[in-house]
């Protein structure tokens, strides 16, 4: 119950209330243009970051977050070219309704429900980070390697990705690339090629600025430096909604919150996948599910609500266990980093006014996100159509100036350029970006884990089962493997005959 001896007052600082402000803006615009994203505006404001207060530095971070977790619906609406990954499935609906009825009731529908499942989630992180951390304190070293290591397996498992073993093996260059640096226990140099910038490790800042920012530059000058979309209609955008219109998708969007927060919580599985759950899910319980894909509003609110839920779900871990819970909350962590916060279970008792400031702050992010999309969604509608040839030399020059502040070395601007040129090809080959960086944030932690049980055990693995939580996380491991066997076997069952009944026709 201390956290409501908190007092949420000292949050109404000048200081604190600009970068929330600010942070939702370049949120909703990054999120509504096309081929931006989440990861990309997070990476351009994180060196902005470095001069600022811890509290502000990481809501700054968090309201881009939420506001871009909004703003990919704006371009799923008007354009039907989601902004974001998650609006994918914002498009099945939203722009048939927006050409059916208008693209303000479309944008109305998303906006309410993308606050509803916010708050949502800013409660829930307040309410389970506390026992959360209480957990976390019961666990030591062999519990937190074998959470990282479920971590990794979520992401191969779980993820978007079709071609698994590709997923394995960007994951493996993850793990890889997290090895450079001086070794934890005897200090010995690693995979440095003699260059003193490497000594302390690959530099997070550079590294995912070079994978997000640098290589989606690439791609757009290679593939779309000369596009430019128009929105089809852009009348009638006010976002203005009725108790009843709200009313009405009331159940989509509490099915989507709480599917959105559970899903957040397990590491590597994101707001793409809880959207896709909760569009499912909607479906399923609606009384008109043939409605669905052609403009029905459930469909906005249950993809919406999730999207935005999952934010504070995903957080629930990295305050708690030190886990990001997403490639988003990942960068986030970097503004910790940056200020020489390391989150986990410590963090909770020897900060815990720094972590209830960013708790309630979170939910002023939502507030913030609401105001400012009823304000001036209408605006951002039209900024979707900004041509790709502006934005390119902003968001190259902006990546560079921020991968210099960062680190105040020269290396790592040349180091920026070349992986983002890796992570174009690795993105052209289908490999899997989202597995590569968070096996890249986790293997410290597995790594330390590991040595550290093993160093205790005298080089022994029974520690693995025979302490109680070990065993019910292994368990836990366990299930997961043999429940995605069966369901690849089930697959492969029925592609098998499919193929065969189409042999018959034939």
């Amino acid at each position: 119950m201390d956290i409501f001896g908190f007092d949420i007052l000292t949050l109404f600082t000048l200081t604190n209330l600009i970068a929330i402000l600010l942070g939702t803006f370049v949120g909703i615009l990054f999120g509504s243009v096309p081929g931006l994203g989440i990861a990309l505006t997070l990476v351009l404001l994180l060196p902005i970051t470095y001069n600022m207060e811890p509290v502000a530095g990481i809501l700054l971070l968090l309201a881009a977050f939420q506001g871009a977790e909004y703003g990919g619906s704006i371009s799923a609406i008007m354009l039907n070219i989601p902004g974001t990954g998650a609006a994918i499935v914002t498009t099945f609906d939203g722009h048939p309704l927006a050409k059916k009825s208008s693209p303000g009731k479309a944008l109305g529908y998303s906006l309410v429900a993308s606050t509803i499942g916010g708050l949502i989630g800013g409660i829930a992180l307040i309410f389970l980070s506390v026992p959360f951390g209480k957990f976390a304190l019961l666990i030591y070293d062999p519990e937190y390697f074998l959470l990282a290591l479920l971590g990794l397996i979520g992401v191969i498992f779980m993820g978007t990705e079709k071609d698994r073993v590709k997923t394995v093996i960007s994951v493996v260059l993850g793990l890889m690339a997290a090895t450079v640096g001086m070794d934890l226990f005897t200090g010995a140099s690693r995979f440095t090629l003699g260059q003193p910038a490497l000594f302390e490790g690959i530099n997070v800042i550079a590294l995912i600025i070079g994978m997000f920012a640098i290589s989606e530059v690439i791609v757009l000058i290679s593939e779309e430096l000369h596009k430019k979309f128009k929105a089809k209609d852009k009348k009638g955008l006010s976002t203005r909604m009725s108790f009843k219109d709200i009313k009405s998708v009331g159940k989509p969007t509490a099915i989507g919150s709480i599917i959105g927060v559970l899903i957040g919580i397990f590491p590597g599985m994101g707001s793409g996948t809880s959207s896709v759950f909760s569009y499912s899910i909607a479906k399923k319980i609606s009384k008109s599910p043939e409605t669905f894909g052609k403009g029905n509003p459930e469909g906005i609110a249950a993809a919406e609500s999730a999207n935005n839920a999952t934010v504070g779900g995903a957080l629930i871990p990295l305050f708690t266990l030190g886990i990001p819970g997403s490639v988003g909350v990942a960068i986030v962590m970097g503004g910790f980093i940056i200020h020489g916060i390391r989150p986990g279970p410590g963090l909770l008792q020897d900060d815990s006014n720094l972590v209830y400031a960013i708790f309630f702050g979170f939910l002023l992010t939502t507030l913030a996100m609401y105001l400012i999309g009823r304000l001036i969604t209408p605006l951002f509608a039209r900024i979707v159509t900004i041509p790709n040839s502006i934005l390119i030399p902003a968001v190259l020059c902006v990546s560079l100036i921020g991968v210099y502040v960062s680190t105040r070395l020269h290396f790592y601007l040349w180091f920026a350029l070349g992986f983002g040129l890796f992570s174009y090809v690795f993105r052209k080959l289908g490999y899997s970006m989202v597995g590569f960086i968070m096996a890249f944030i986790l293997c410290p932690i597995i790594e330390k884990s590991l040595r550290r049980t093993l160093v205790l055990t005298d080089g022994s693995y029974s520690i693995f089962v025979t302490r109680g939580y070990s065993l019910a996380i292994v368990l836990v491991i366990l299930g997961v493997i043999v429940f995605f066997i069966i369901q690849w076997r089930k697959d492969r069952k029925n592609k098998s005959g499919e193929i065969i009944e189409s042999e018959k026709v034939i």
